[in-house]
């Protein structure tokens, strides 16, 4: 089927473009720089200081805190059956990031040139250690990502559209676990203790933000275009109502083009659930090599919940990430030494573990990219 329904709500086309000058945006995507952090060396000092000083903080001056002395020494007696299965689930949960981006993203109708399964891994890579670098809930991977297939010859708009699609079947997973989760457990559906702030509340939230999503549908294909035609064309009006409409256009076109991809039935969609799945599955097996594992329905509870932590600017959630998950499994009722000793090495495959080979993708994105860019270079490149 066809990325986008050739229908009246044109989804593609609702996204922000200049009508004055249809190419100035291929003109912009062709001289726009790779995104990267400016690092001076104070930043960079302060950076180095911060992530020595947090690992440090979790992983020995904690355990001393909570007294956890002899739980700490589980690491050194932990199966290592276990710990080499986290590492392959660790791996199989960035394979199905891998196939829910070529499922939304290399599709008929997108433009620009072929991007094969090395290209798709460059990307999704390379997006893993600009989220390391730029935090907050991964904004660096969506722009790098964002600028890898604008690159390519993607239409901005398309991209617009795609990348709030892929987010919007990504995230329904997550807000999806919470409600099932949450009200399993409140009800009793679910084995597992059930704290009110920890199940019901999420639950809520995230039901809430599947309503509003949903909502956005009913936003008009056409609705930049009718708040421009009501303001005039011209002006200063009508440019602040087509940024202000520019976004909320966006997103209903991505999550209708989301539905769309859905109804599909790919099966490579089961990559989002994958994604969410397996690095679960980490977690699960990190428990596992230290003693039981707490219930399905805590783990998958306490781990989405305590990734809300990941949405603060700390360089991959370093610290945060780390401090609420442990929370999390504590007021579910788990063993305090279980708990810290679980995530902290959960932590360190999900963190450390993808970041040496996403450094390398992203040099590799940017000698492709640089090969794009020469008109000599056969479009073959990128189907490697």
């Amino acid at each position: 089927m066809a990325d986008e329904p050739q229908t009246p709500l044109r989804l593609d086309s609702t996204a922000p473009v200049r009508e004055d000058n249809p190419r100035a945006d291929a003109e912009d995507d062709a001289d726009e720089e790779m995104p990267r952090m400016v690092l001076t060396r104070r930043t960079m000092l302060a950076l180095g200081l911060f992530v020595v000083s947090a690992v440090a903080f979790l992983y020995f001056v904690l355990p001393k805190i909570a007294g956890l002395d002899e739980t700490w020494d589980r690491v050194r007696h932990g199966a290592p059956g276990w710990l080499l299965l986290a590492a392959g689930l660790e791996l199989l949960s960035f394979g199905g990031y891998v196939m829910l981006f070529r499922t939304v993203f290399v599709r008929p109708g997108g433009g620009g040139k072929p991007i094969g399964w090395r290209v798709s891994y460059e990307i999704t890579m390379a997006g893993v250690a600009a989220t390391r670098l730029f935090a907050a809930a991964g904004a660096g991977g969506i722009a790098l990502t964002a600028w890898a297939l604008r690159r390519s010859g993607m239409e901005r708009r398309i991209v617009a559209c795609r990348m709030v699609a892929f987010l919007v079947i990504l995230y329904a997973v997550y807000m999806a676990a919470l409600v099932i989760c949450g009200l399993g457990l409140r009800f009793k559906i679910l084995e597992g203790s059930s704290p009110f702030p920890l199940t019901v509340l999420p639950a809520m939230l995230a039901g809430g933000v599947i309503v509003a999503m949903l909502l956005m549908t009913l936003v008009p294909g056409d609705f930049e275009r009718r708040l421009v035609g009501w303001a005039g064309y011209g002006g200063r009006r009508a440019r602040w109502l087509r940024r202000a409409a520019g976004v909320p256009a966006s997103v209903a076109s991505g999550v209708r083009t989301a539905i769309a991809i859905l109804r599909s039935g790919d099966p490579r969609l089961l990559g989002a659930i994958a994604w969410w799945g397996f690095d679960i599955g980490v977690l699960w097996a990190s428990f596992h090599a230290f003693g039981p594992a707490p219930p399905t329905a805590v783990l998958v509870m306490g781990y989405f919940v305590g990734m809300v932590a990941n949405t603060l600017p700390l360089p991959g959630g370093v610290g945060a990430v780390d401090g609420g998950l442990i929370g999390c499994f504590i007021a579910f009722g788990v063993d305090s030494g279980l708990a810290v000793v679980a995530v902290l090495v959960y932590r360190a495959f999900a963190f450390w573990l993808p970041t040496l080979p996403g450094a390398i993708a992203y040099l590799q994105l940017r000698r492709r990219v640089g090969r794009w860019r020469e008109p000599s270079v056969s479009p073959g490149v990128a189907t490697v």
